[in-house]
């Protein structure tokens, strides 16, 4: 017997509540700036600059007792944190300020840690470095949903492209949102995390739109409000077998991953679950304010835009 998630046609009325998802996504979105604005990010040391040591400990780390010891040096934050196996450790110290006292952290770590361990990895960033990052990071978003309007909008018409975009940057500005919130560790990972996310919010945004284009063919004198909704059901299955299957995987390499990755997958968790949510109850609601095309077989000239059911 095949497990179906979803029946093979729903009628369920998604568009009647459209009015309770603007405010749930507007509240969301107010929530995140807020937190973003008064709260900050934890920005890790990819972005803040500072020193990090891989080792590997003979016995079981006590991670305690190491914490405790380079808490001692008085060097400001340091993060220590096993990964993988119980005897592998990840030392994170914050930036001193200038390269020479990076590099004198690594001497002082050594000492307190001496030659009993194994030394895999040791990396400094400096302020400077980490700066670039930055930038680069906040421009890597940006350019990818720059070319995700264009691409929406020489595919779809500008009023797909627009919703798509407002649903992109509803998934983007939540999901930094709870970072802020929860105070989580922000990194390089996490900037590809919601690169990712941006990714598969629009993948499921554009088949929706696809059958929405499609329907818009086949039922010139349909409602739009109707027409929409069931746009929405018919790819409800594929929506949600698509985010359960992602989920599913993303979870468990959450529990099982270790320490190292667990920042980016659950970035990936939230942001596959809040992608799904915009992609119904954002991208598509808002072609109802915007109005669409209804004969996609005319070619040129001013279209006529339906409004009805808004």
């Amino acid at each position: 017997m095949r497990l179906k998630l979803v029946p093979d046609e729903t009628s369920i009325p998604f568009f009647k509540f459209r009015y309770w998802g603007y405010a749930f996504s507007l509240f969301m979105v107010l929530a995140s700036i807020f937190f973003i604005a008064t709260k900050g990010l934890n920005f890790g040391i990819d972005f803040m600059g500072g020193t990090t040591i891989e080792i590997a400990t003979p016995e079981p780390a006590d991670i305690g007792a190491l914490r405790g010891d380079l808490n001692g040096l008085g060097l400001g934050d340091v993060q220590v944190q096993t990964f993988g196996s119980p005897n592998d450790v990840l030392i994170r110290i914050q930036s001193q300020g200038d390269a020479e006292a990076d590099q004198q952290v690594i001497d002082q770590v050594r000492g307190v840690l001496g030659d009993a361990v194994d030394y895999r990895r040791v990396e400094v960033v400096g302020p400077k470095v980490s700066g670039e990052l930055v930038e680069s990071g906040v421009t890597a978003i940006f350019i990818a949903v720059v070319l995700m309007l264009v691409y929406v909008w020489f595919r779809f018409e500008w009023q797909f492209a627009l919703g798509s975009i407002l649903a992109l940057l509803h998934d983007v500005i939540v999901t930094i949102g709870i970072f802020a919130l929860l105070q989580l560790e922000f990194s390089l990972s996490i900037i590809a995390a919601v690169l990712t996310i941006v990714g598969y919010s629009m993948n499921d945004t554009v088949v929706i739109y696809d059958r929405i284009r499609e329907n818009l063919r086949k039922y010139k004198r349909m409602d739009l409000k109707e027409l929409l909704d069931k746009a929405v059901n018919e790819t409800l299955s594929r929506t949600v077998v698509t985010a359960v299957t992602t989920l599913l995987a993303l979870i468990a390499l959450y529990v099982f991953g270790g320490e190292v990755i667990r920042g980016f997958t659950f970035a990936m968790i939230w942001g596959v679950i809040i992608g799904t949510y915009s992609s119904v109850f954002v991208a598509a609601p808002i072609l109802l304010v915007l109005g669409v095309k209804r004969d996609w077989s005319e070619t040129g000239g001013d279209s006529k835009a339906a409004k009805k059911g808004a």
